[in-house]
């Protein structure tokens, strides 16, 4: 089922408080991951798949984005969230390669359907240097890539 994404909010472009530890442990992807197929699958919202490390202030950006209040509500309305930490990049790639793409830059974001299929090929790190980004040109990166379909 096709669903309409909710209006993205306006943030603005002031700076946001970084998360510097946004990523849970690797070993709970998996467990995450499936959980939230089958959410998606039930709610028919895509898989919005974030994956980074710990380390990486663009990680940190993007996370620290992702908290503002009016966001989180909004991105909750619109999409099954997975967070993954992928360590040094030596953990959890396998994810990555199962829709197709090999994780290079962090953070790395897939949108996938409920059907499993990945929505924002191409363009998987536009988020990469979101340390760099207005909080507004994340949210709106995030709308585009949630009107996919």
């Amino acid at each position: 089922m096709a669903r309409t994404m909710t209006t993205a909010p306006v943030v603005g472009d002031n700076p946001v408080q970084p998360v510097v530890v946004p990523y849970p442990v690797p070993e709970m992807a998996q467990t995450q991951l499936q959980a939230a197929i089958a959410r998606s699958k039930v709610s028919g919202k895509p898989l919005l798949l974030d994956f980074g490390g710990n380390w990486s202030p663009d990680c940190w950006a993007l996370s620290g984005v992702l908290a503002i209040p009016a966001v989180s509500a909004w991105i909750a309305q619109n999409f099954e969230v997975v967070v993954i930490n992928i360590s040094r990049r030596n953990t959890n790639m396998g994810i990555g390669e199962n829709y197709g793409v090999t994780i290079t830059d962090v953070p790395s974001v897939l949108v996938v359907s409920p059907a499993g299929k990945l929505l924002n090929a191409g363009t998987i790190a536009a988020l990469s240097n979101a340390s760099k980004m207005t909080p507004q040109a994340v949210v709106d990166q995030l709308a585009v890539w949630g009107k996919l379909n």
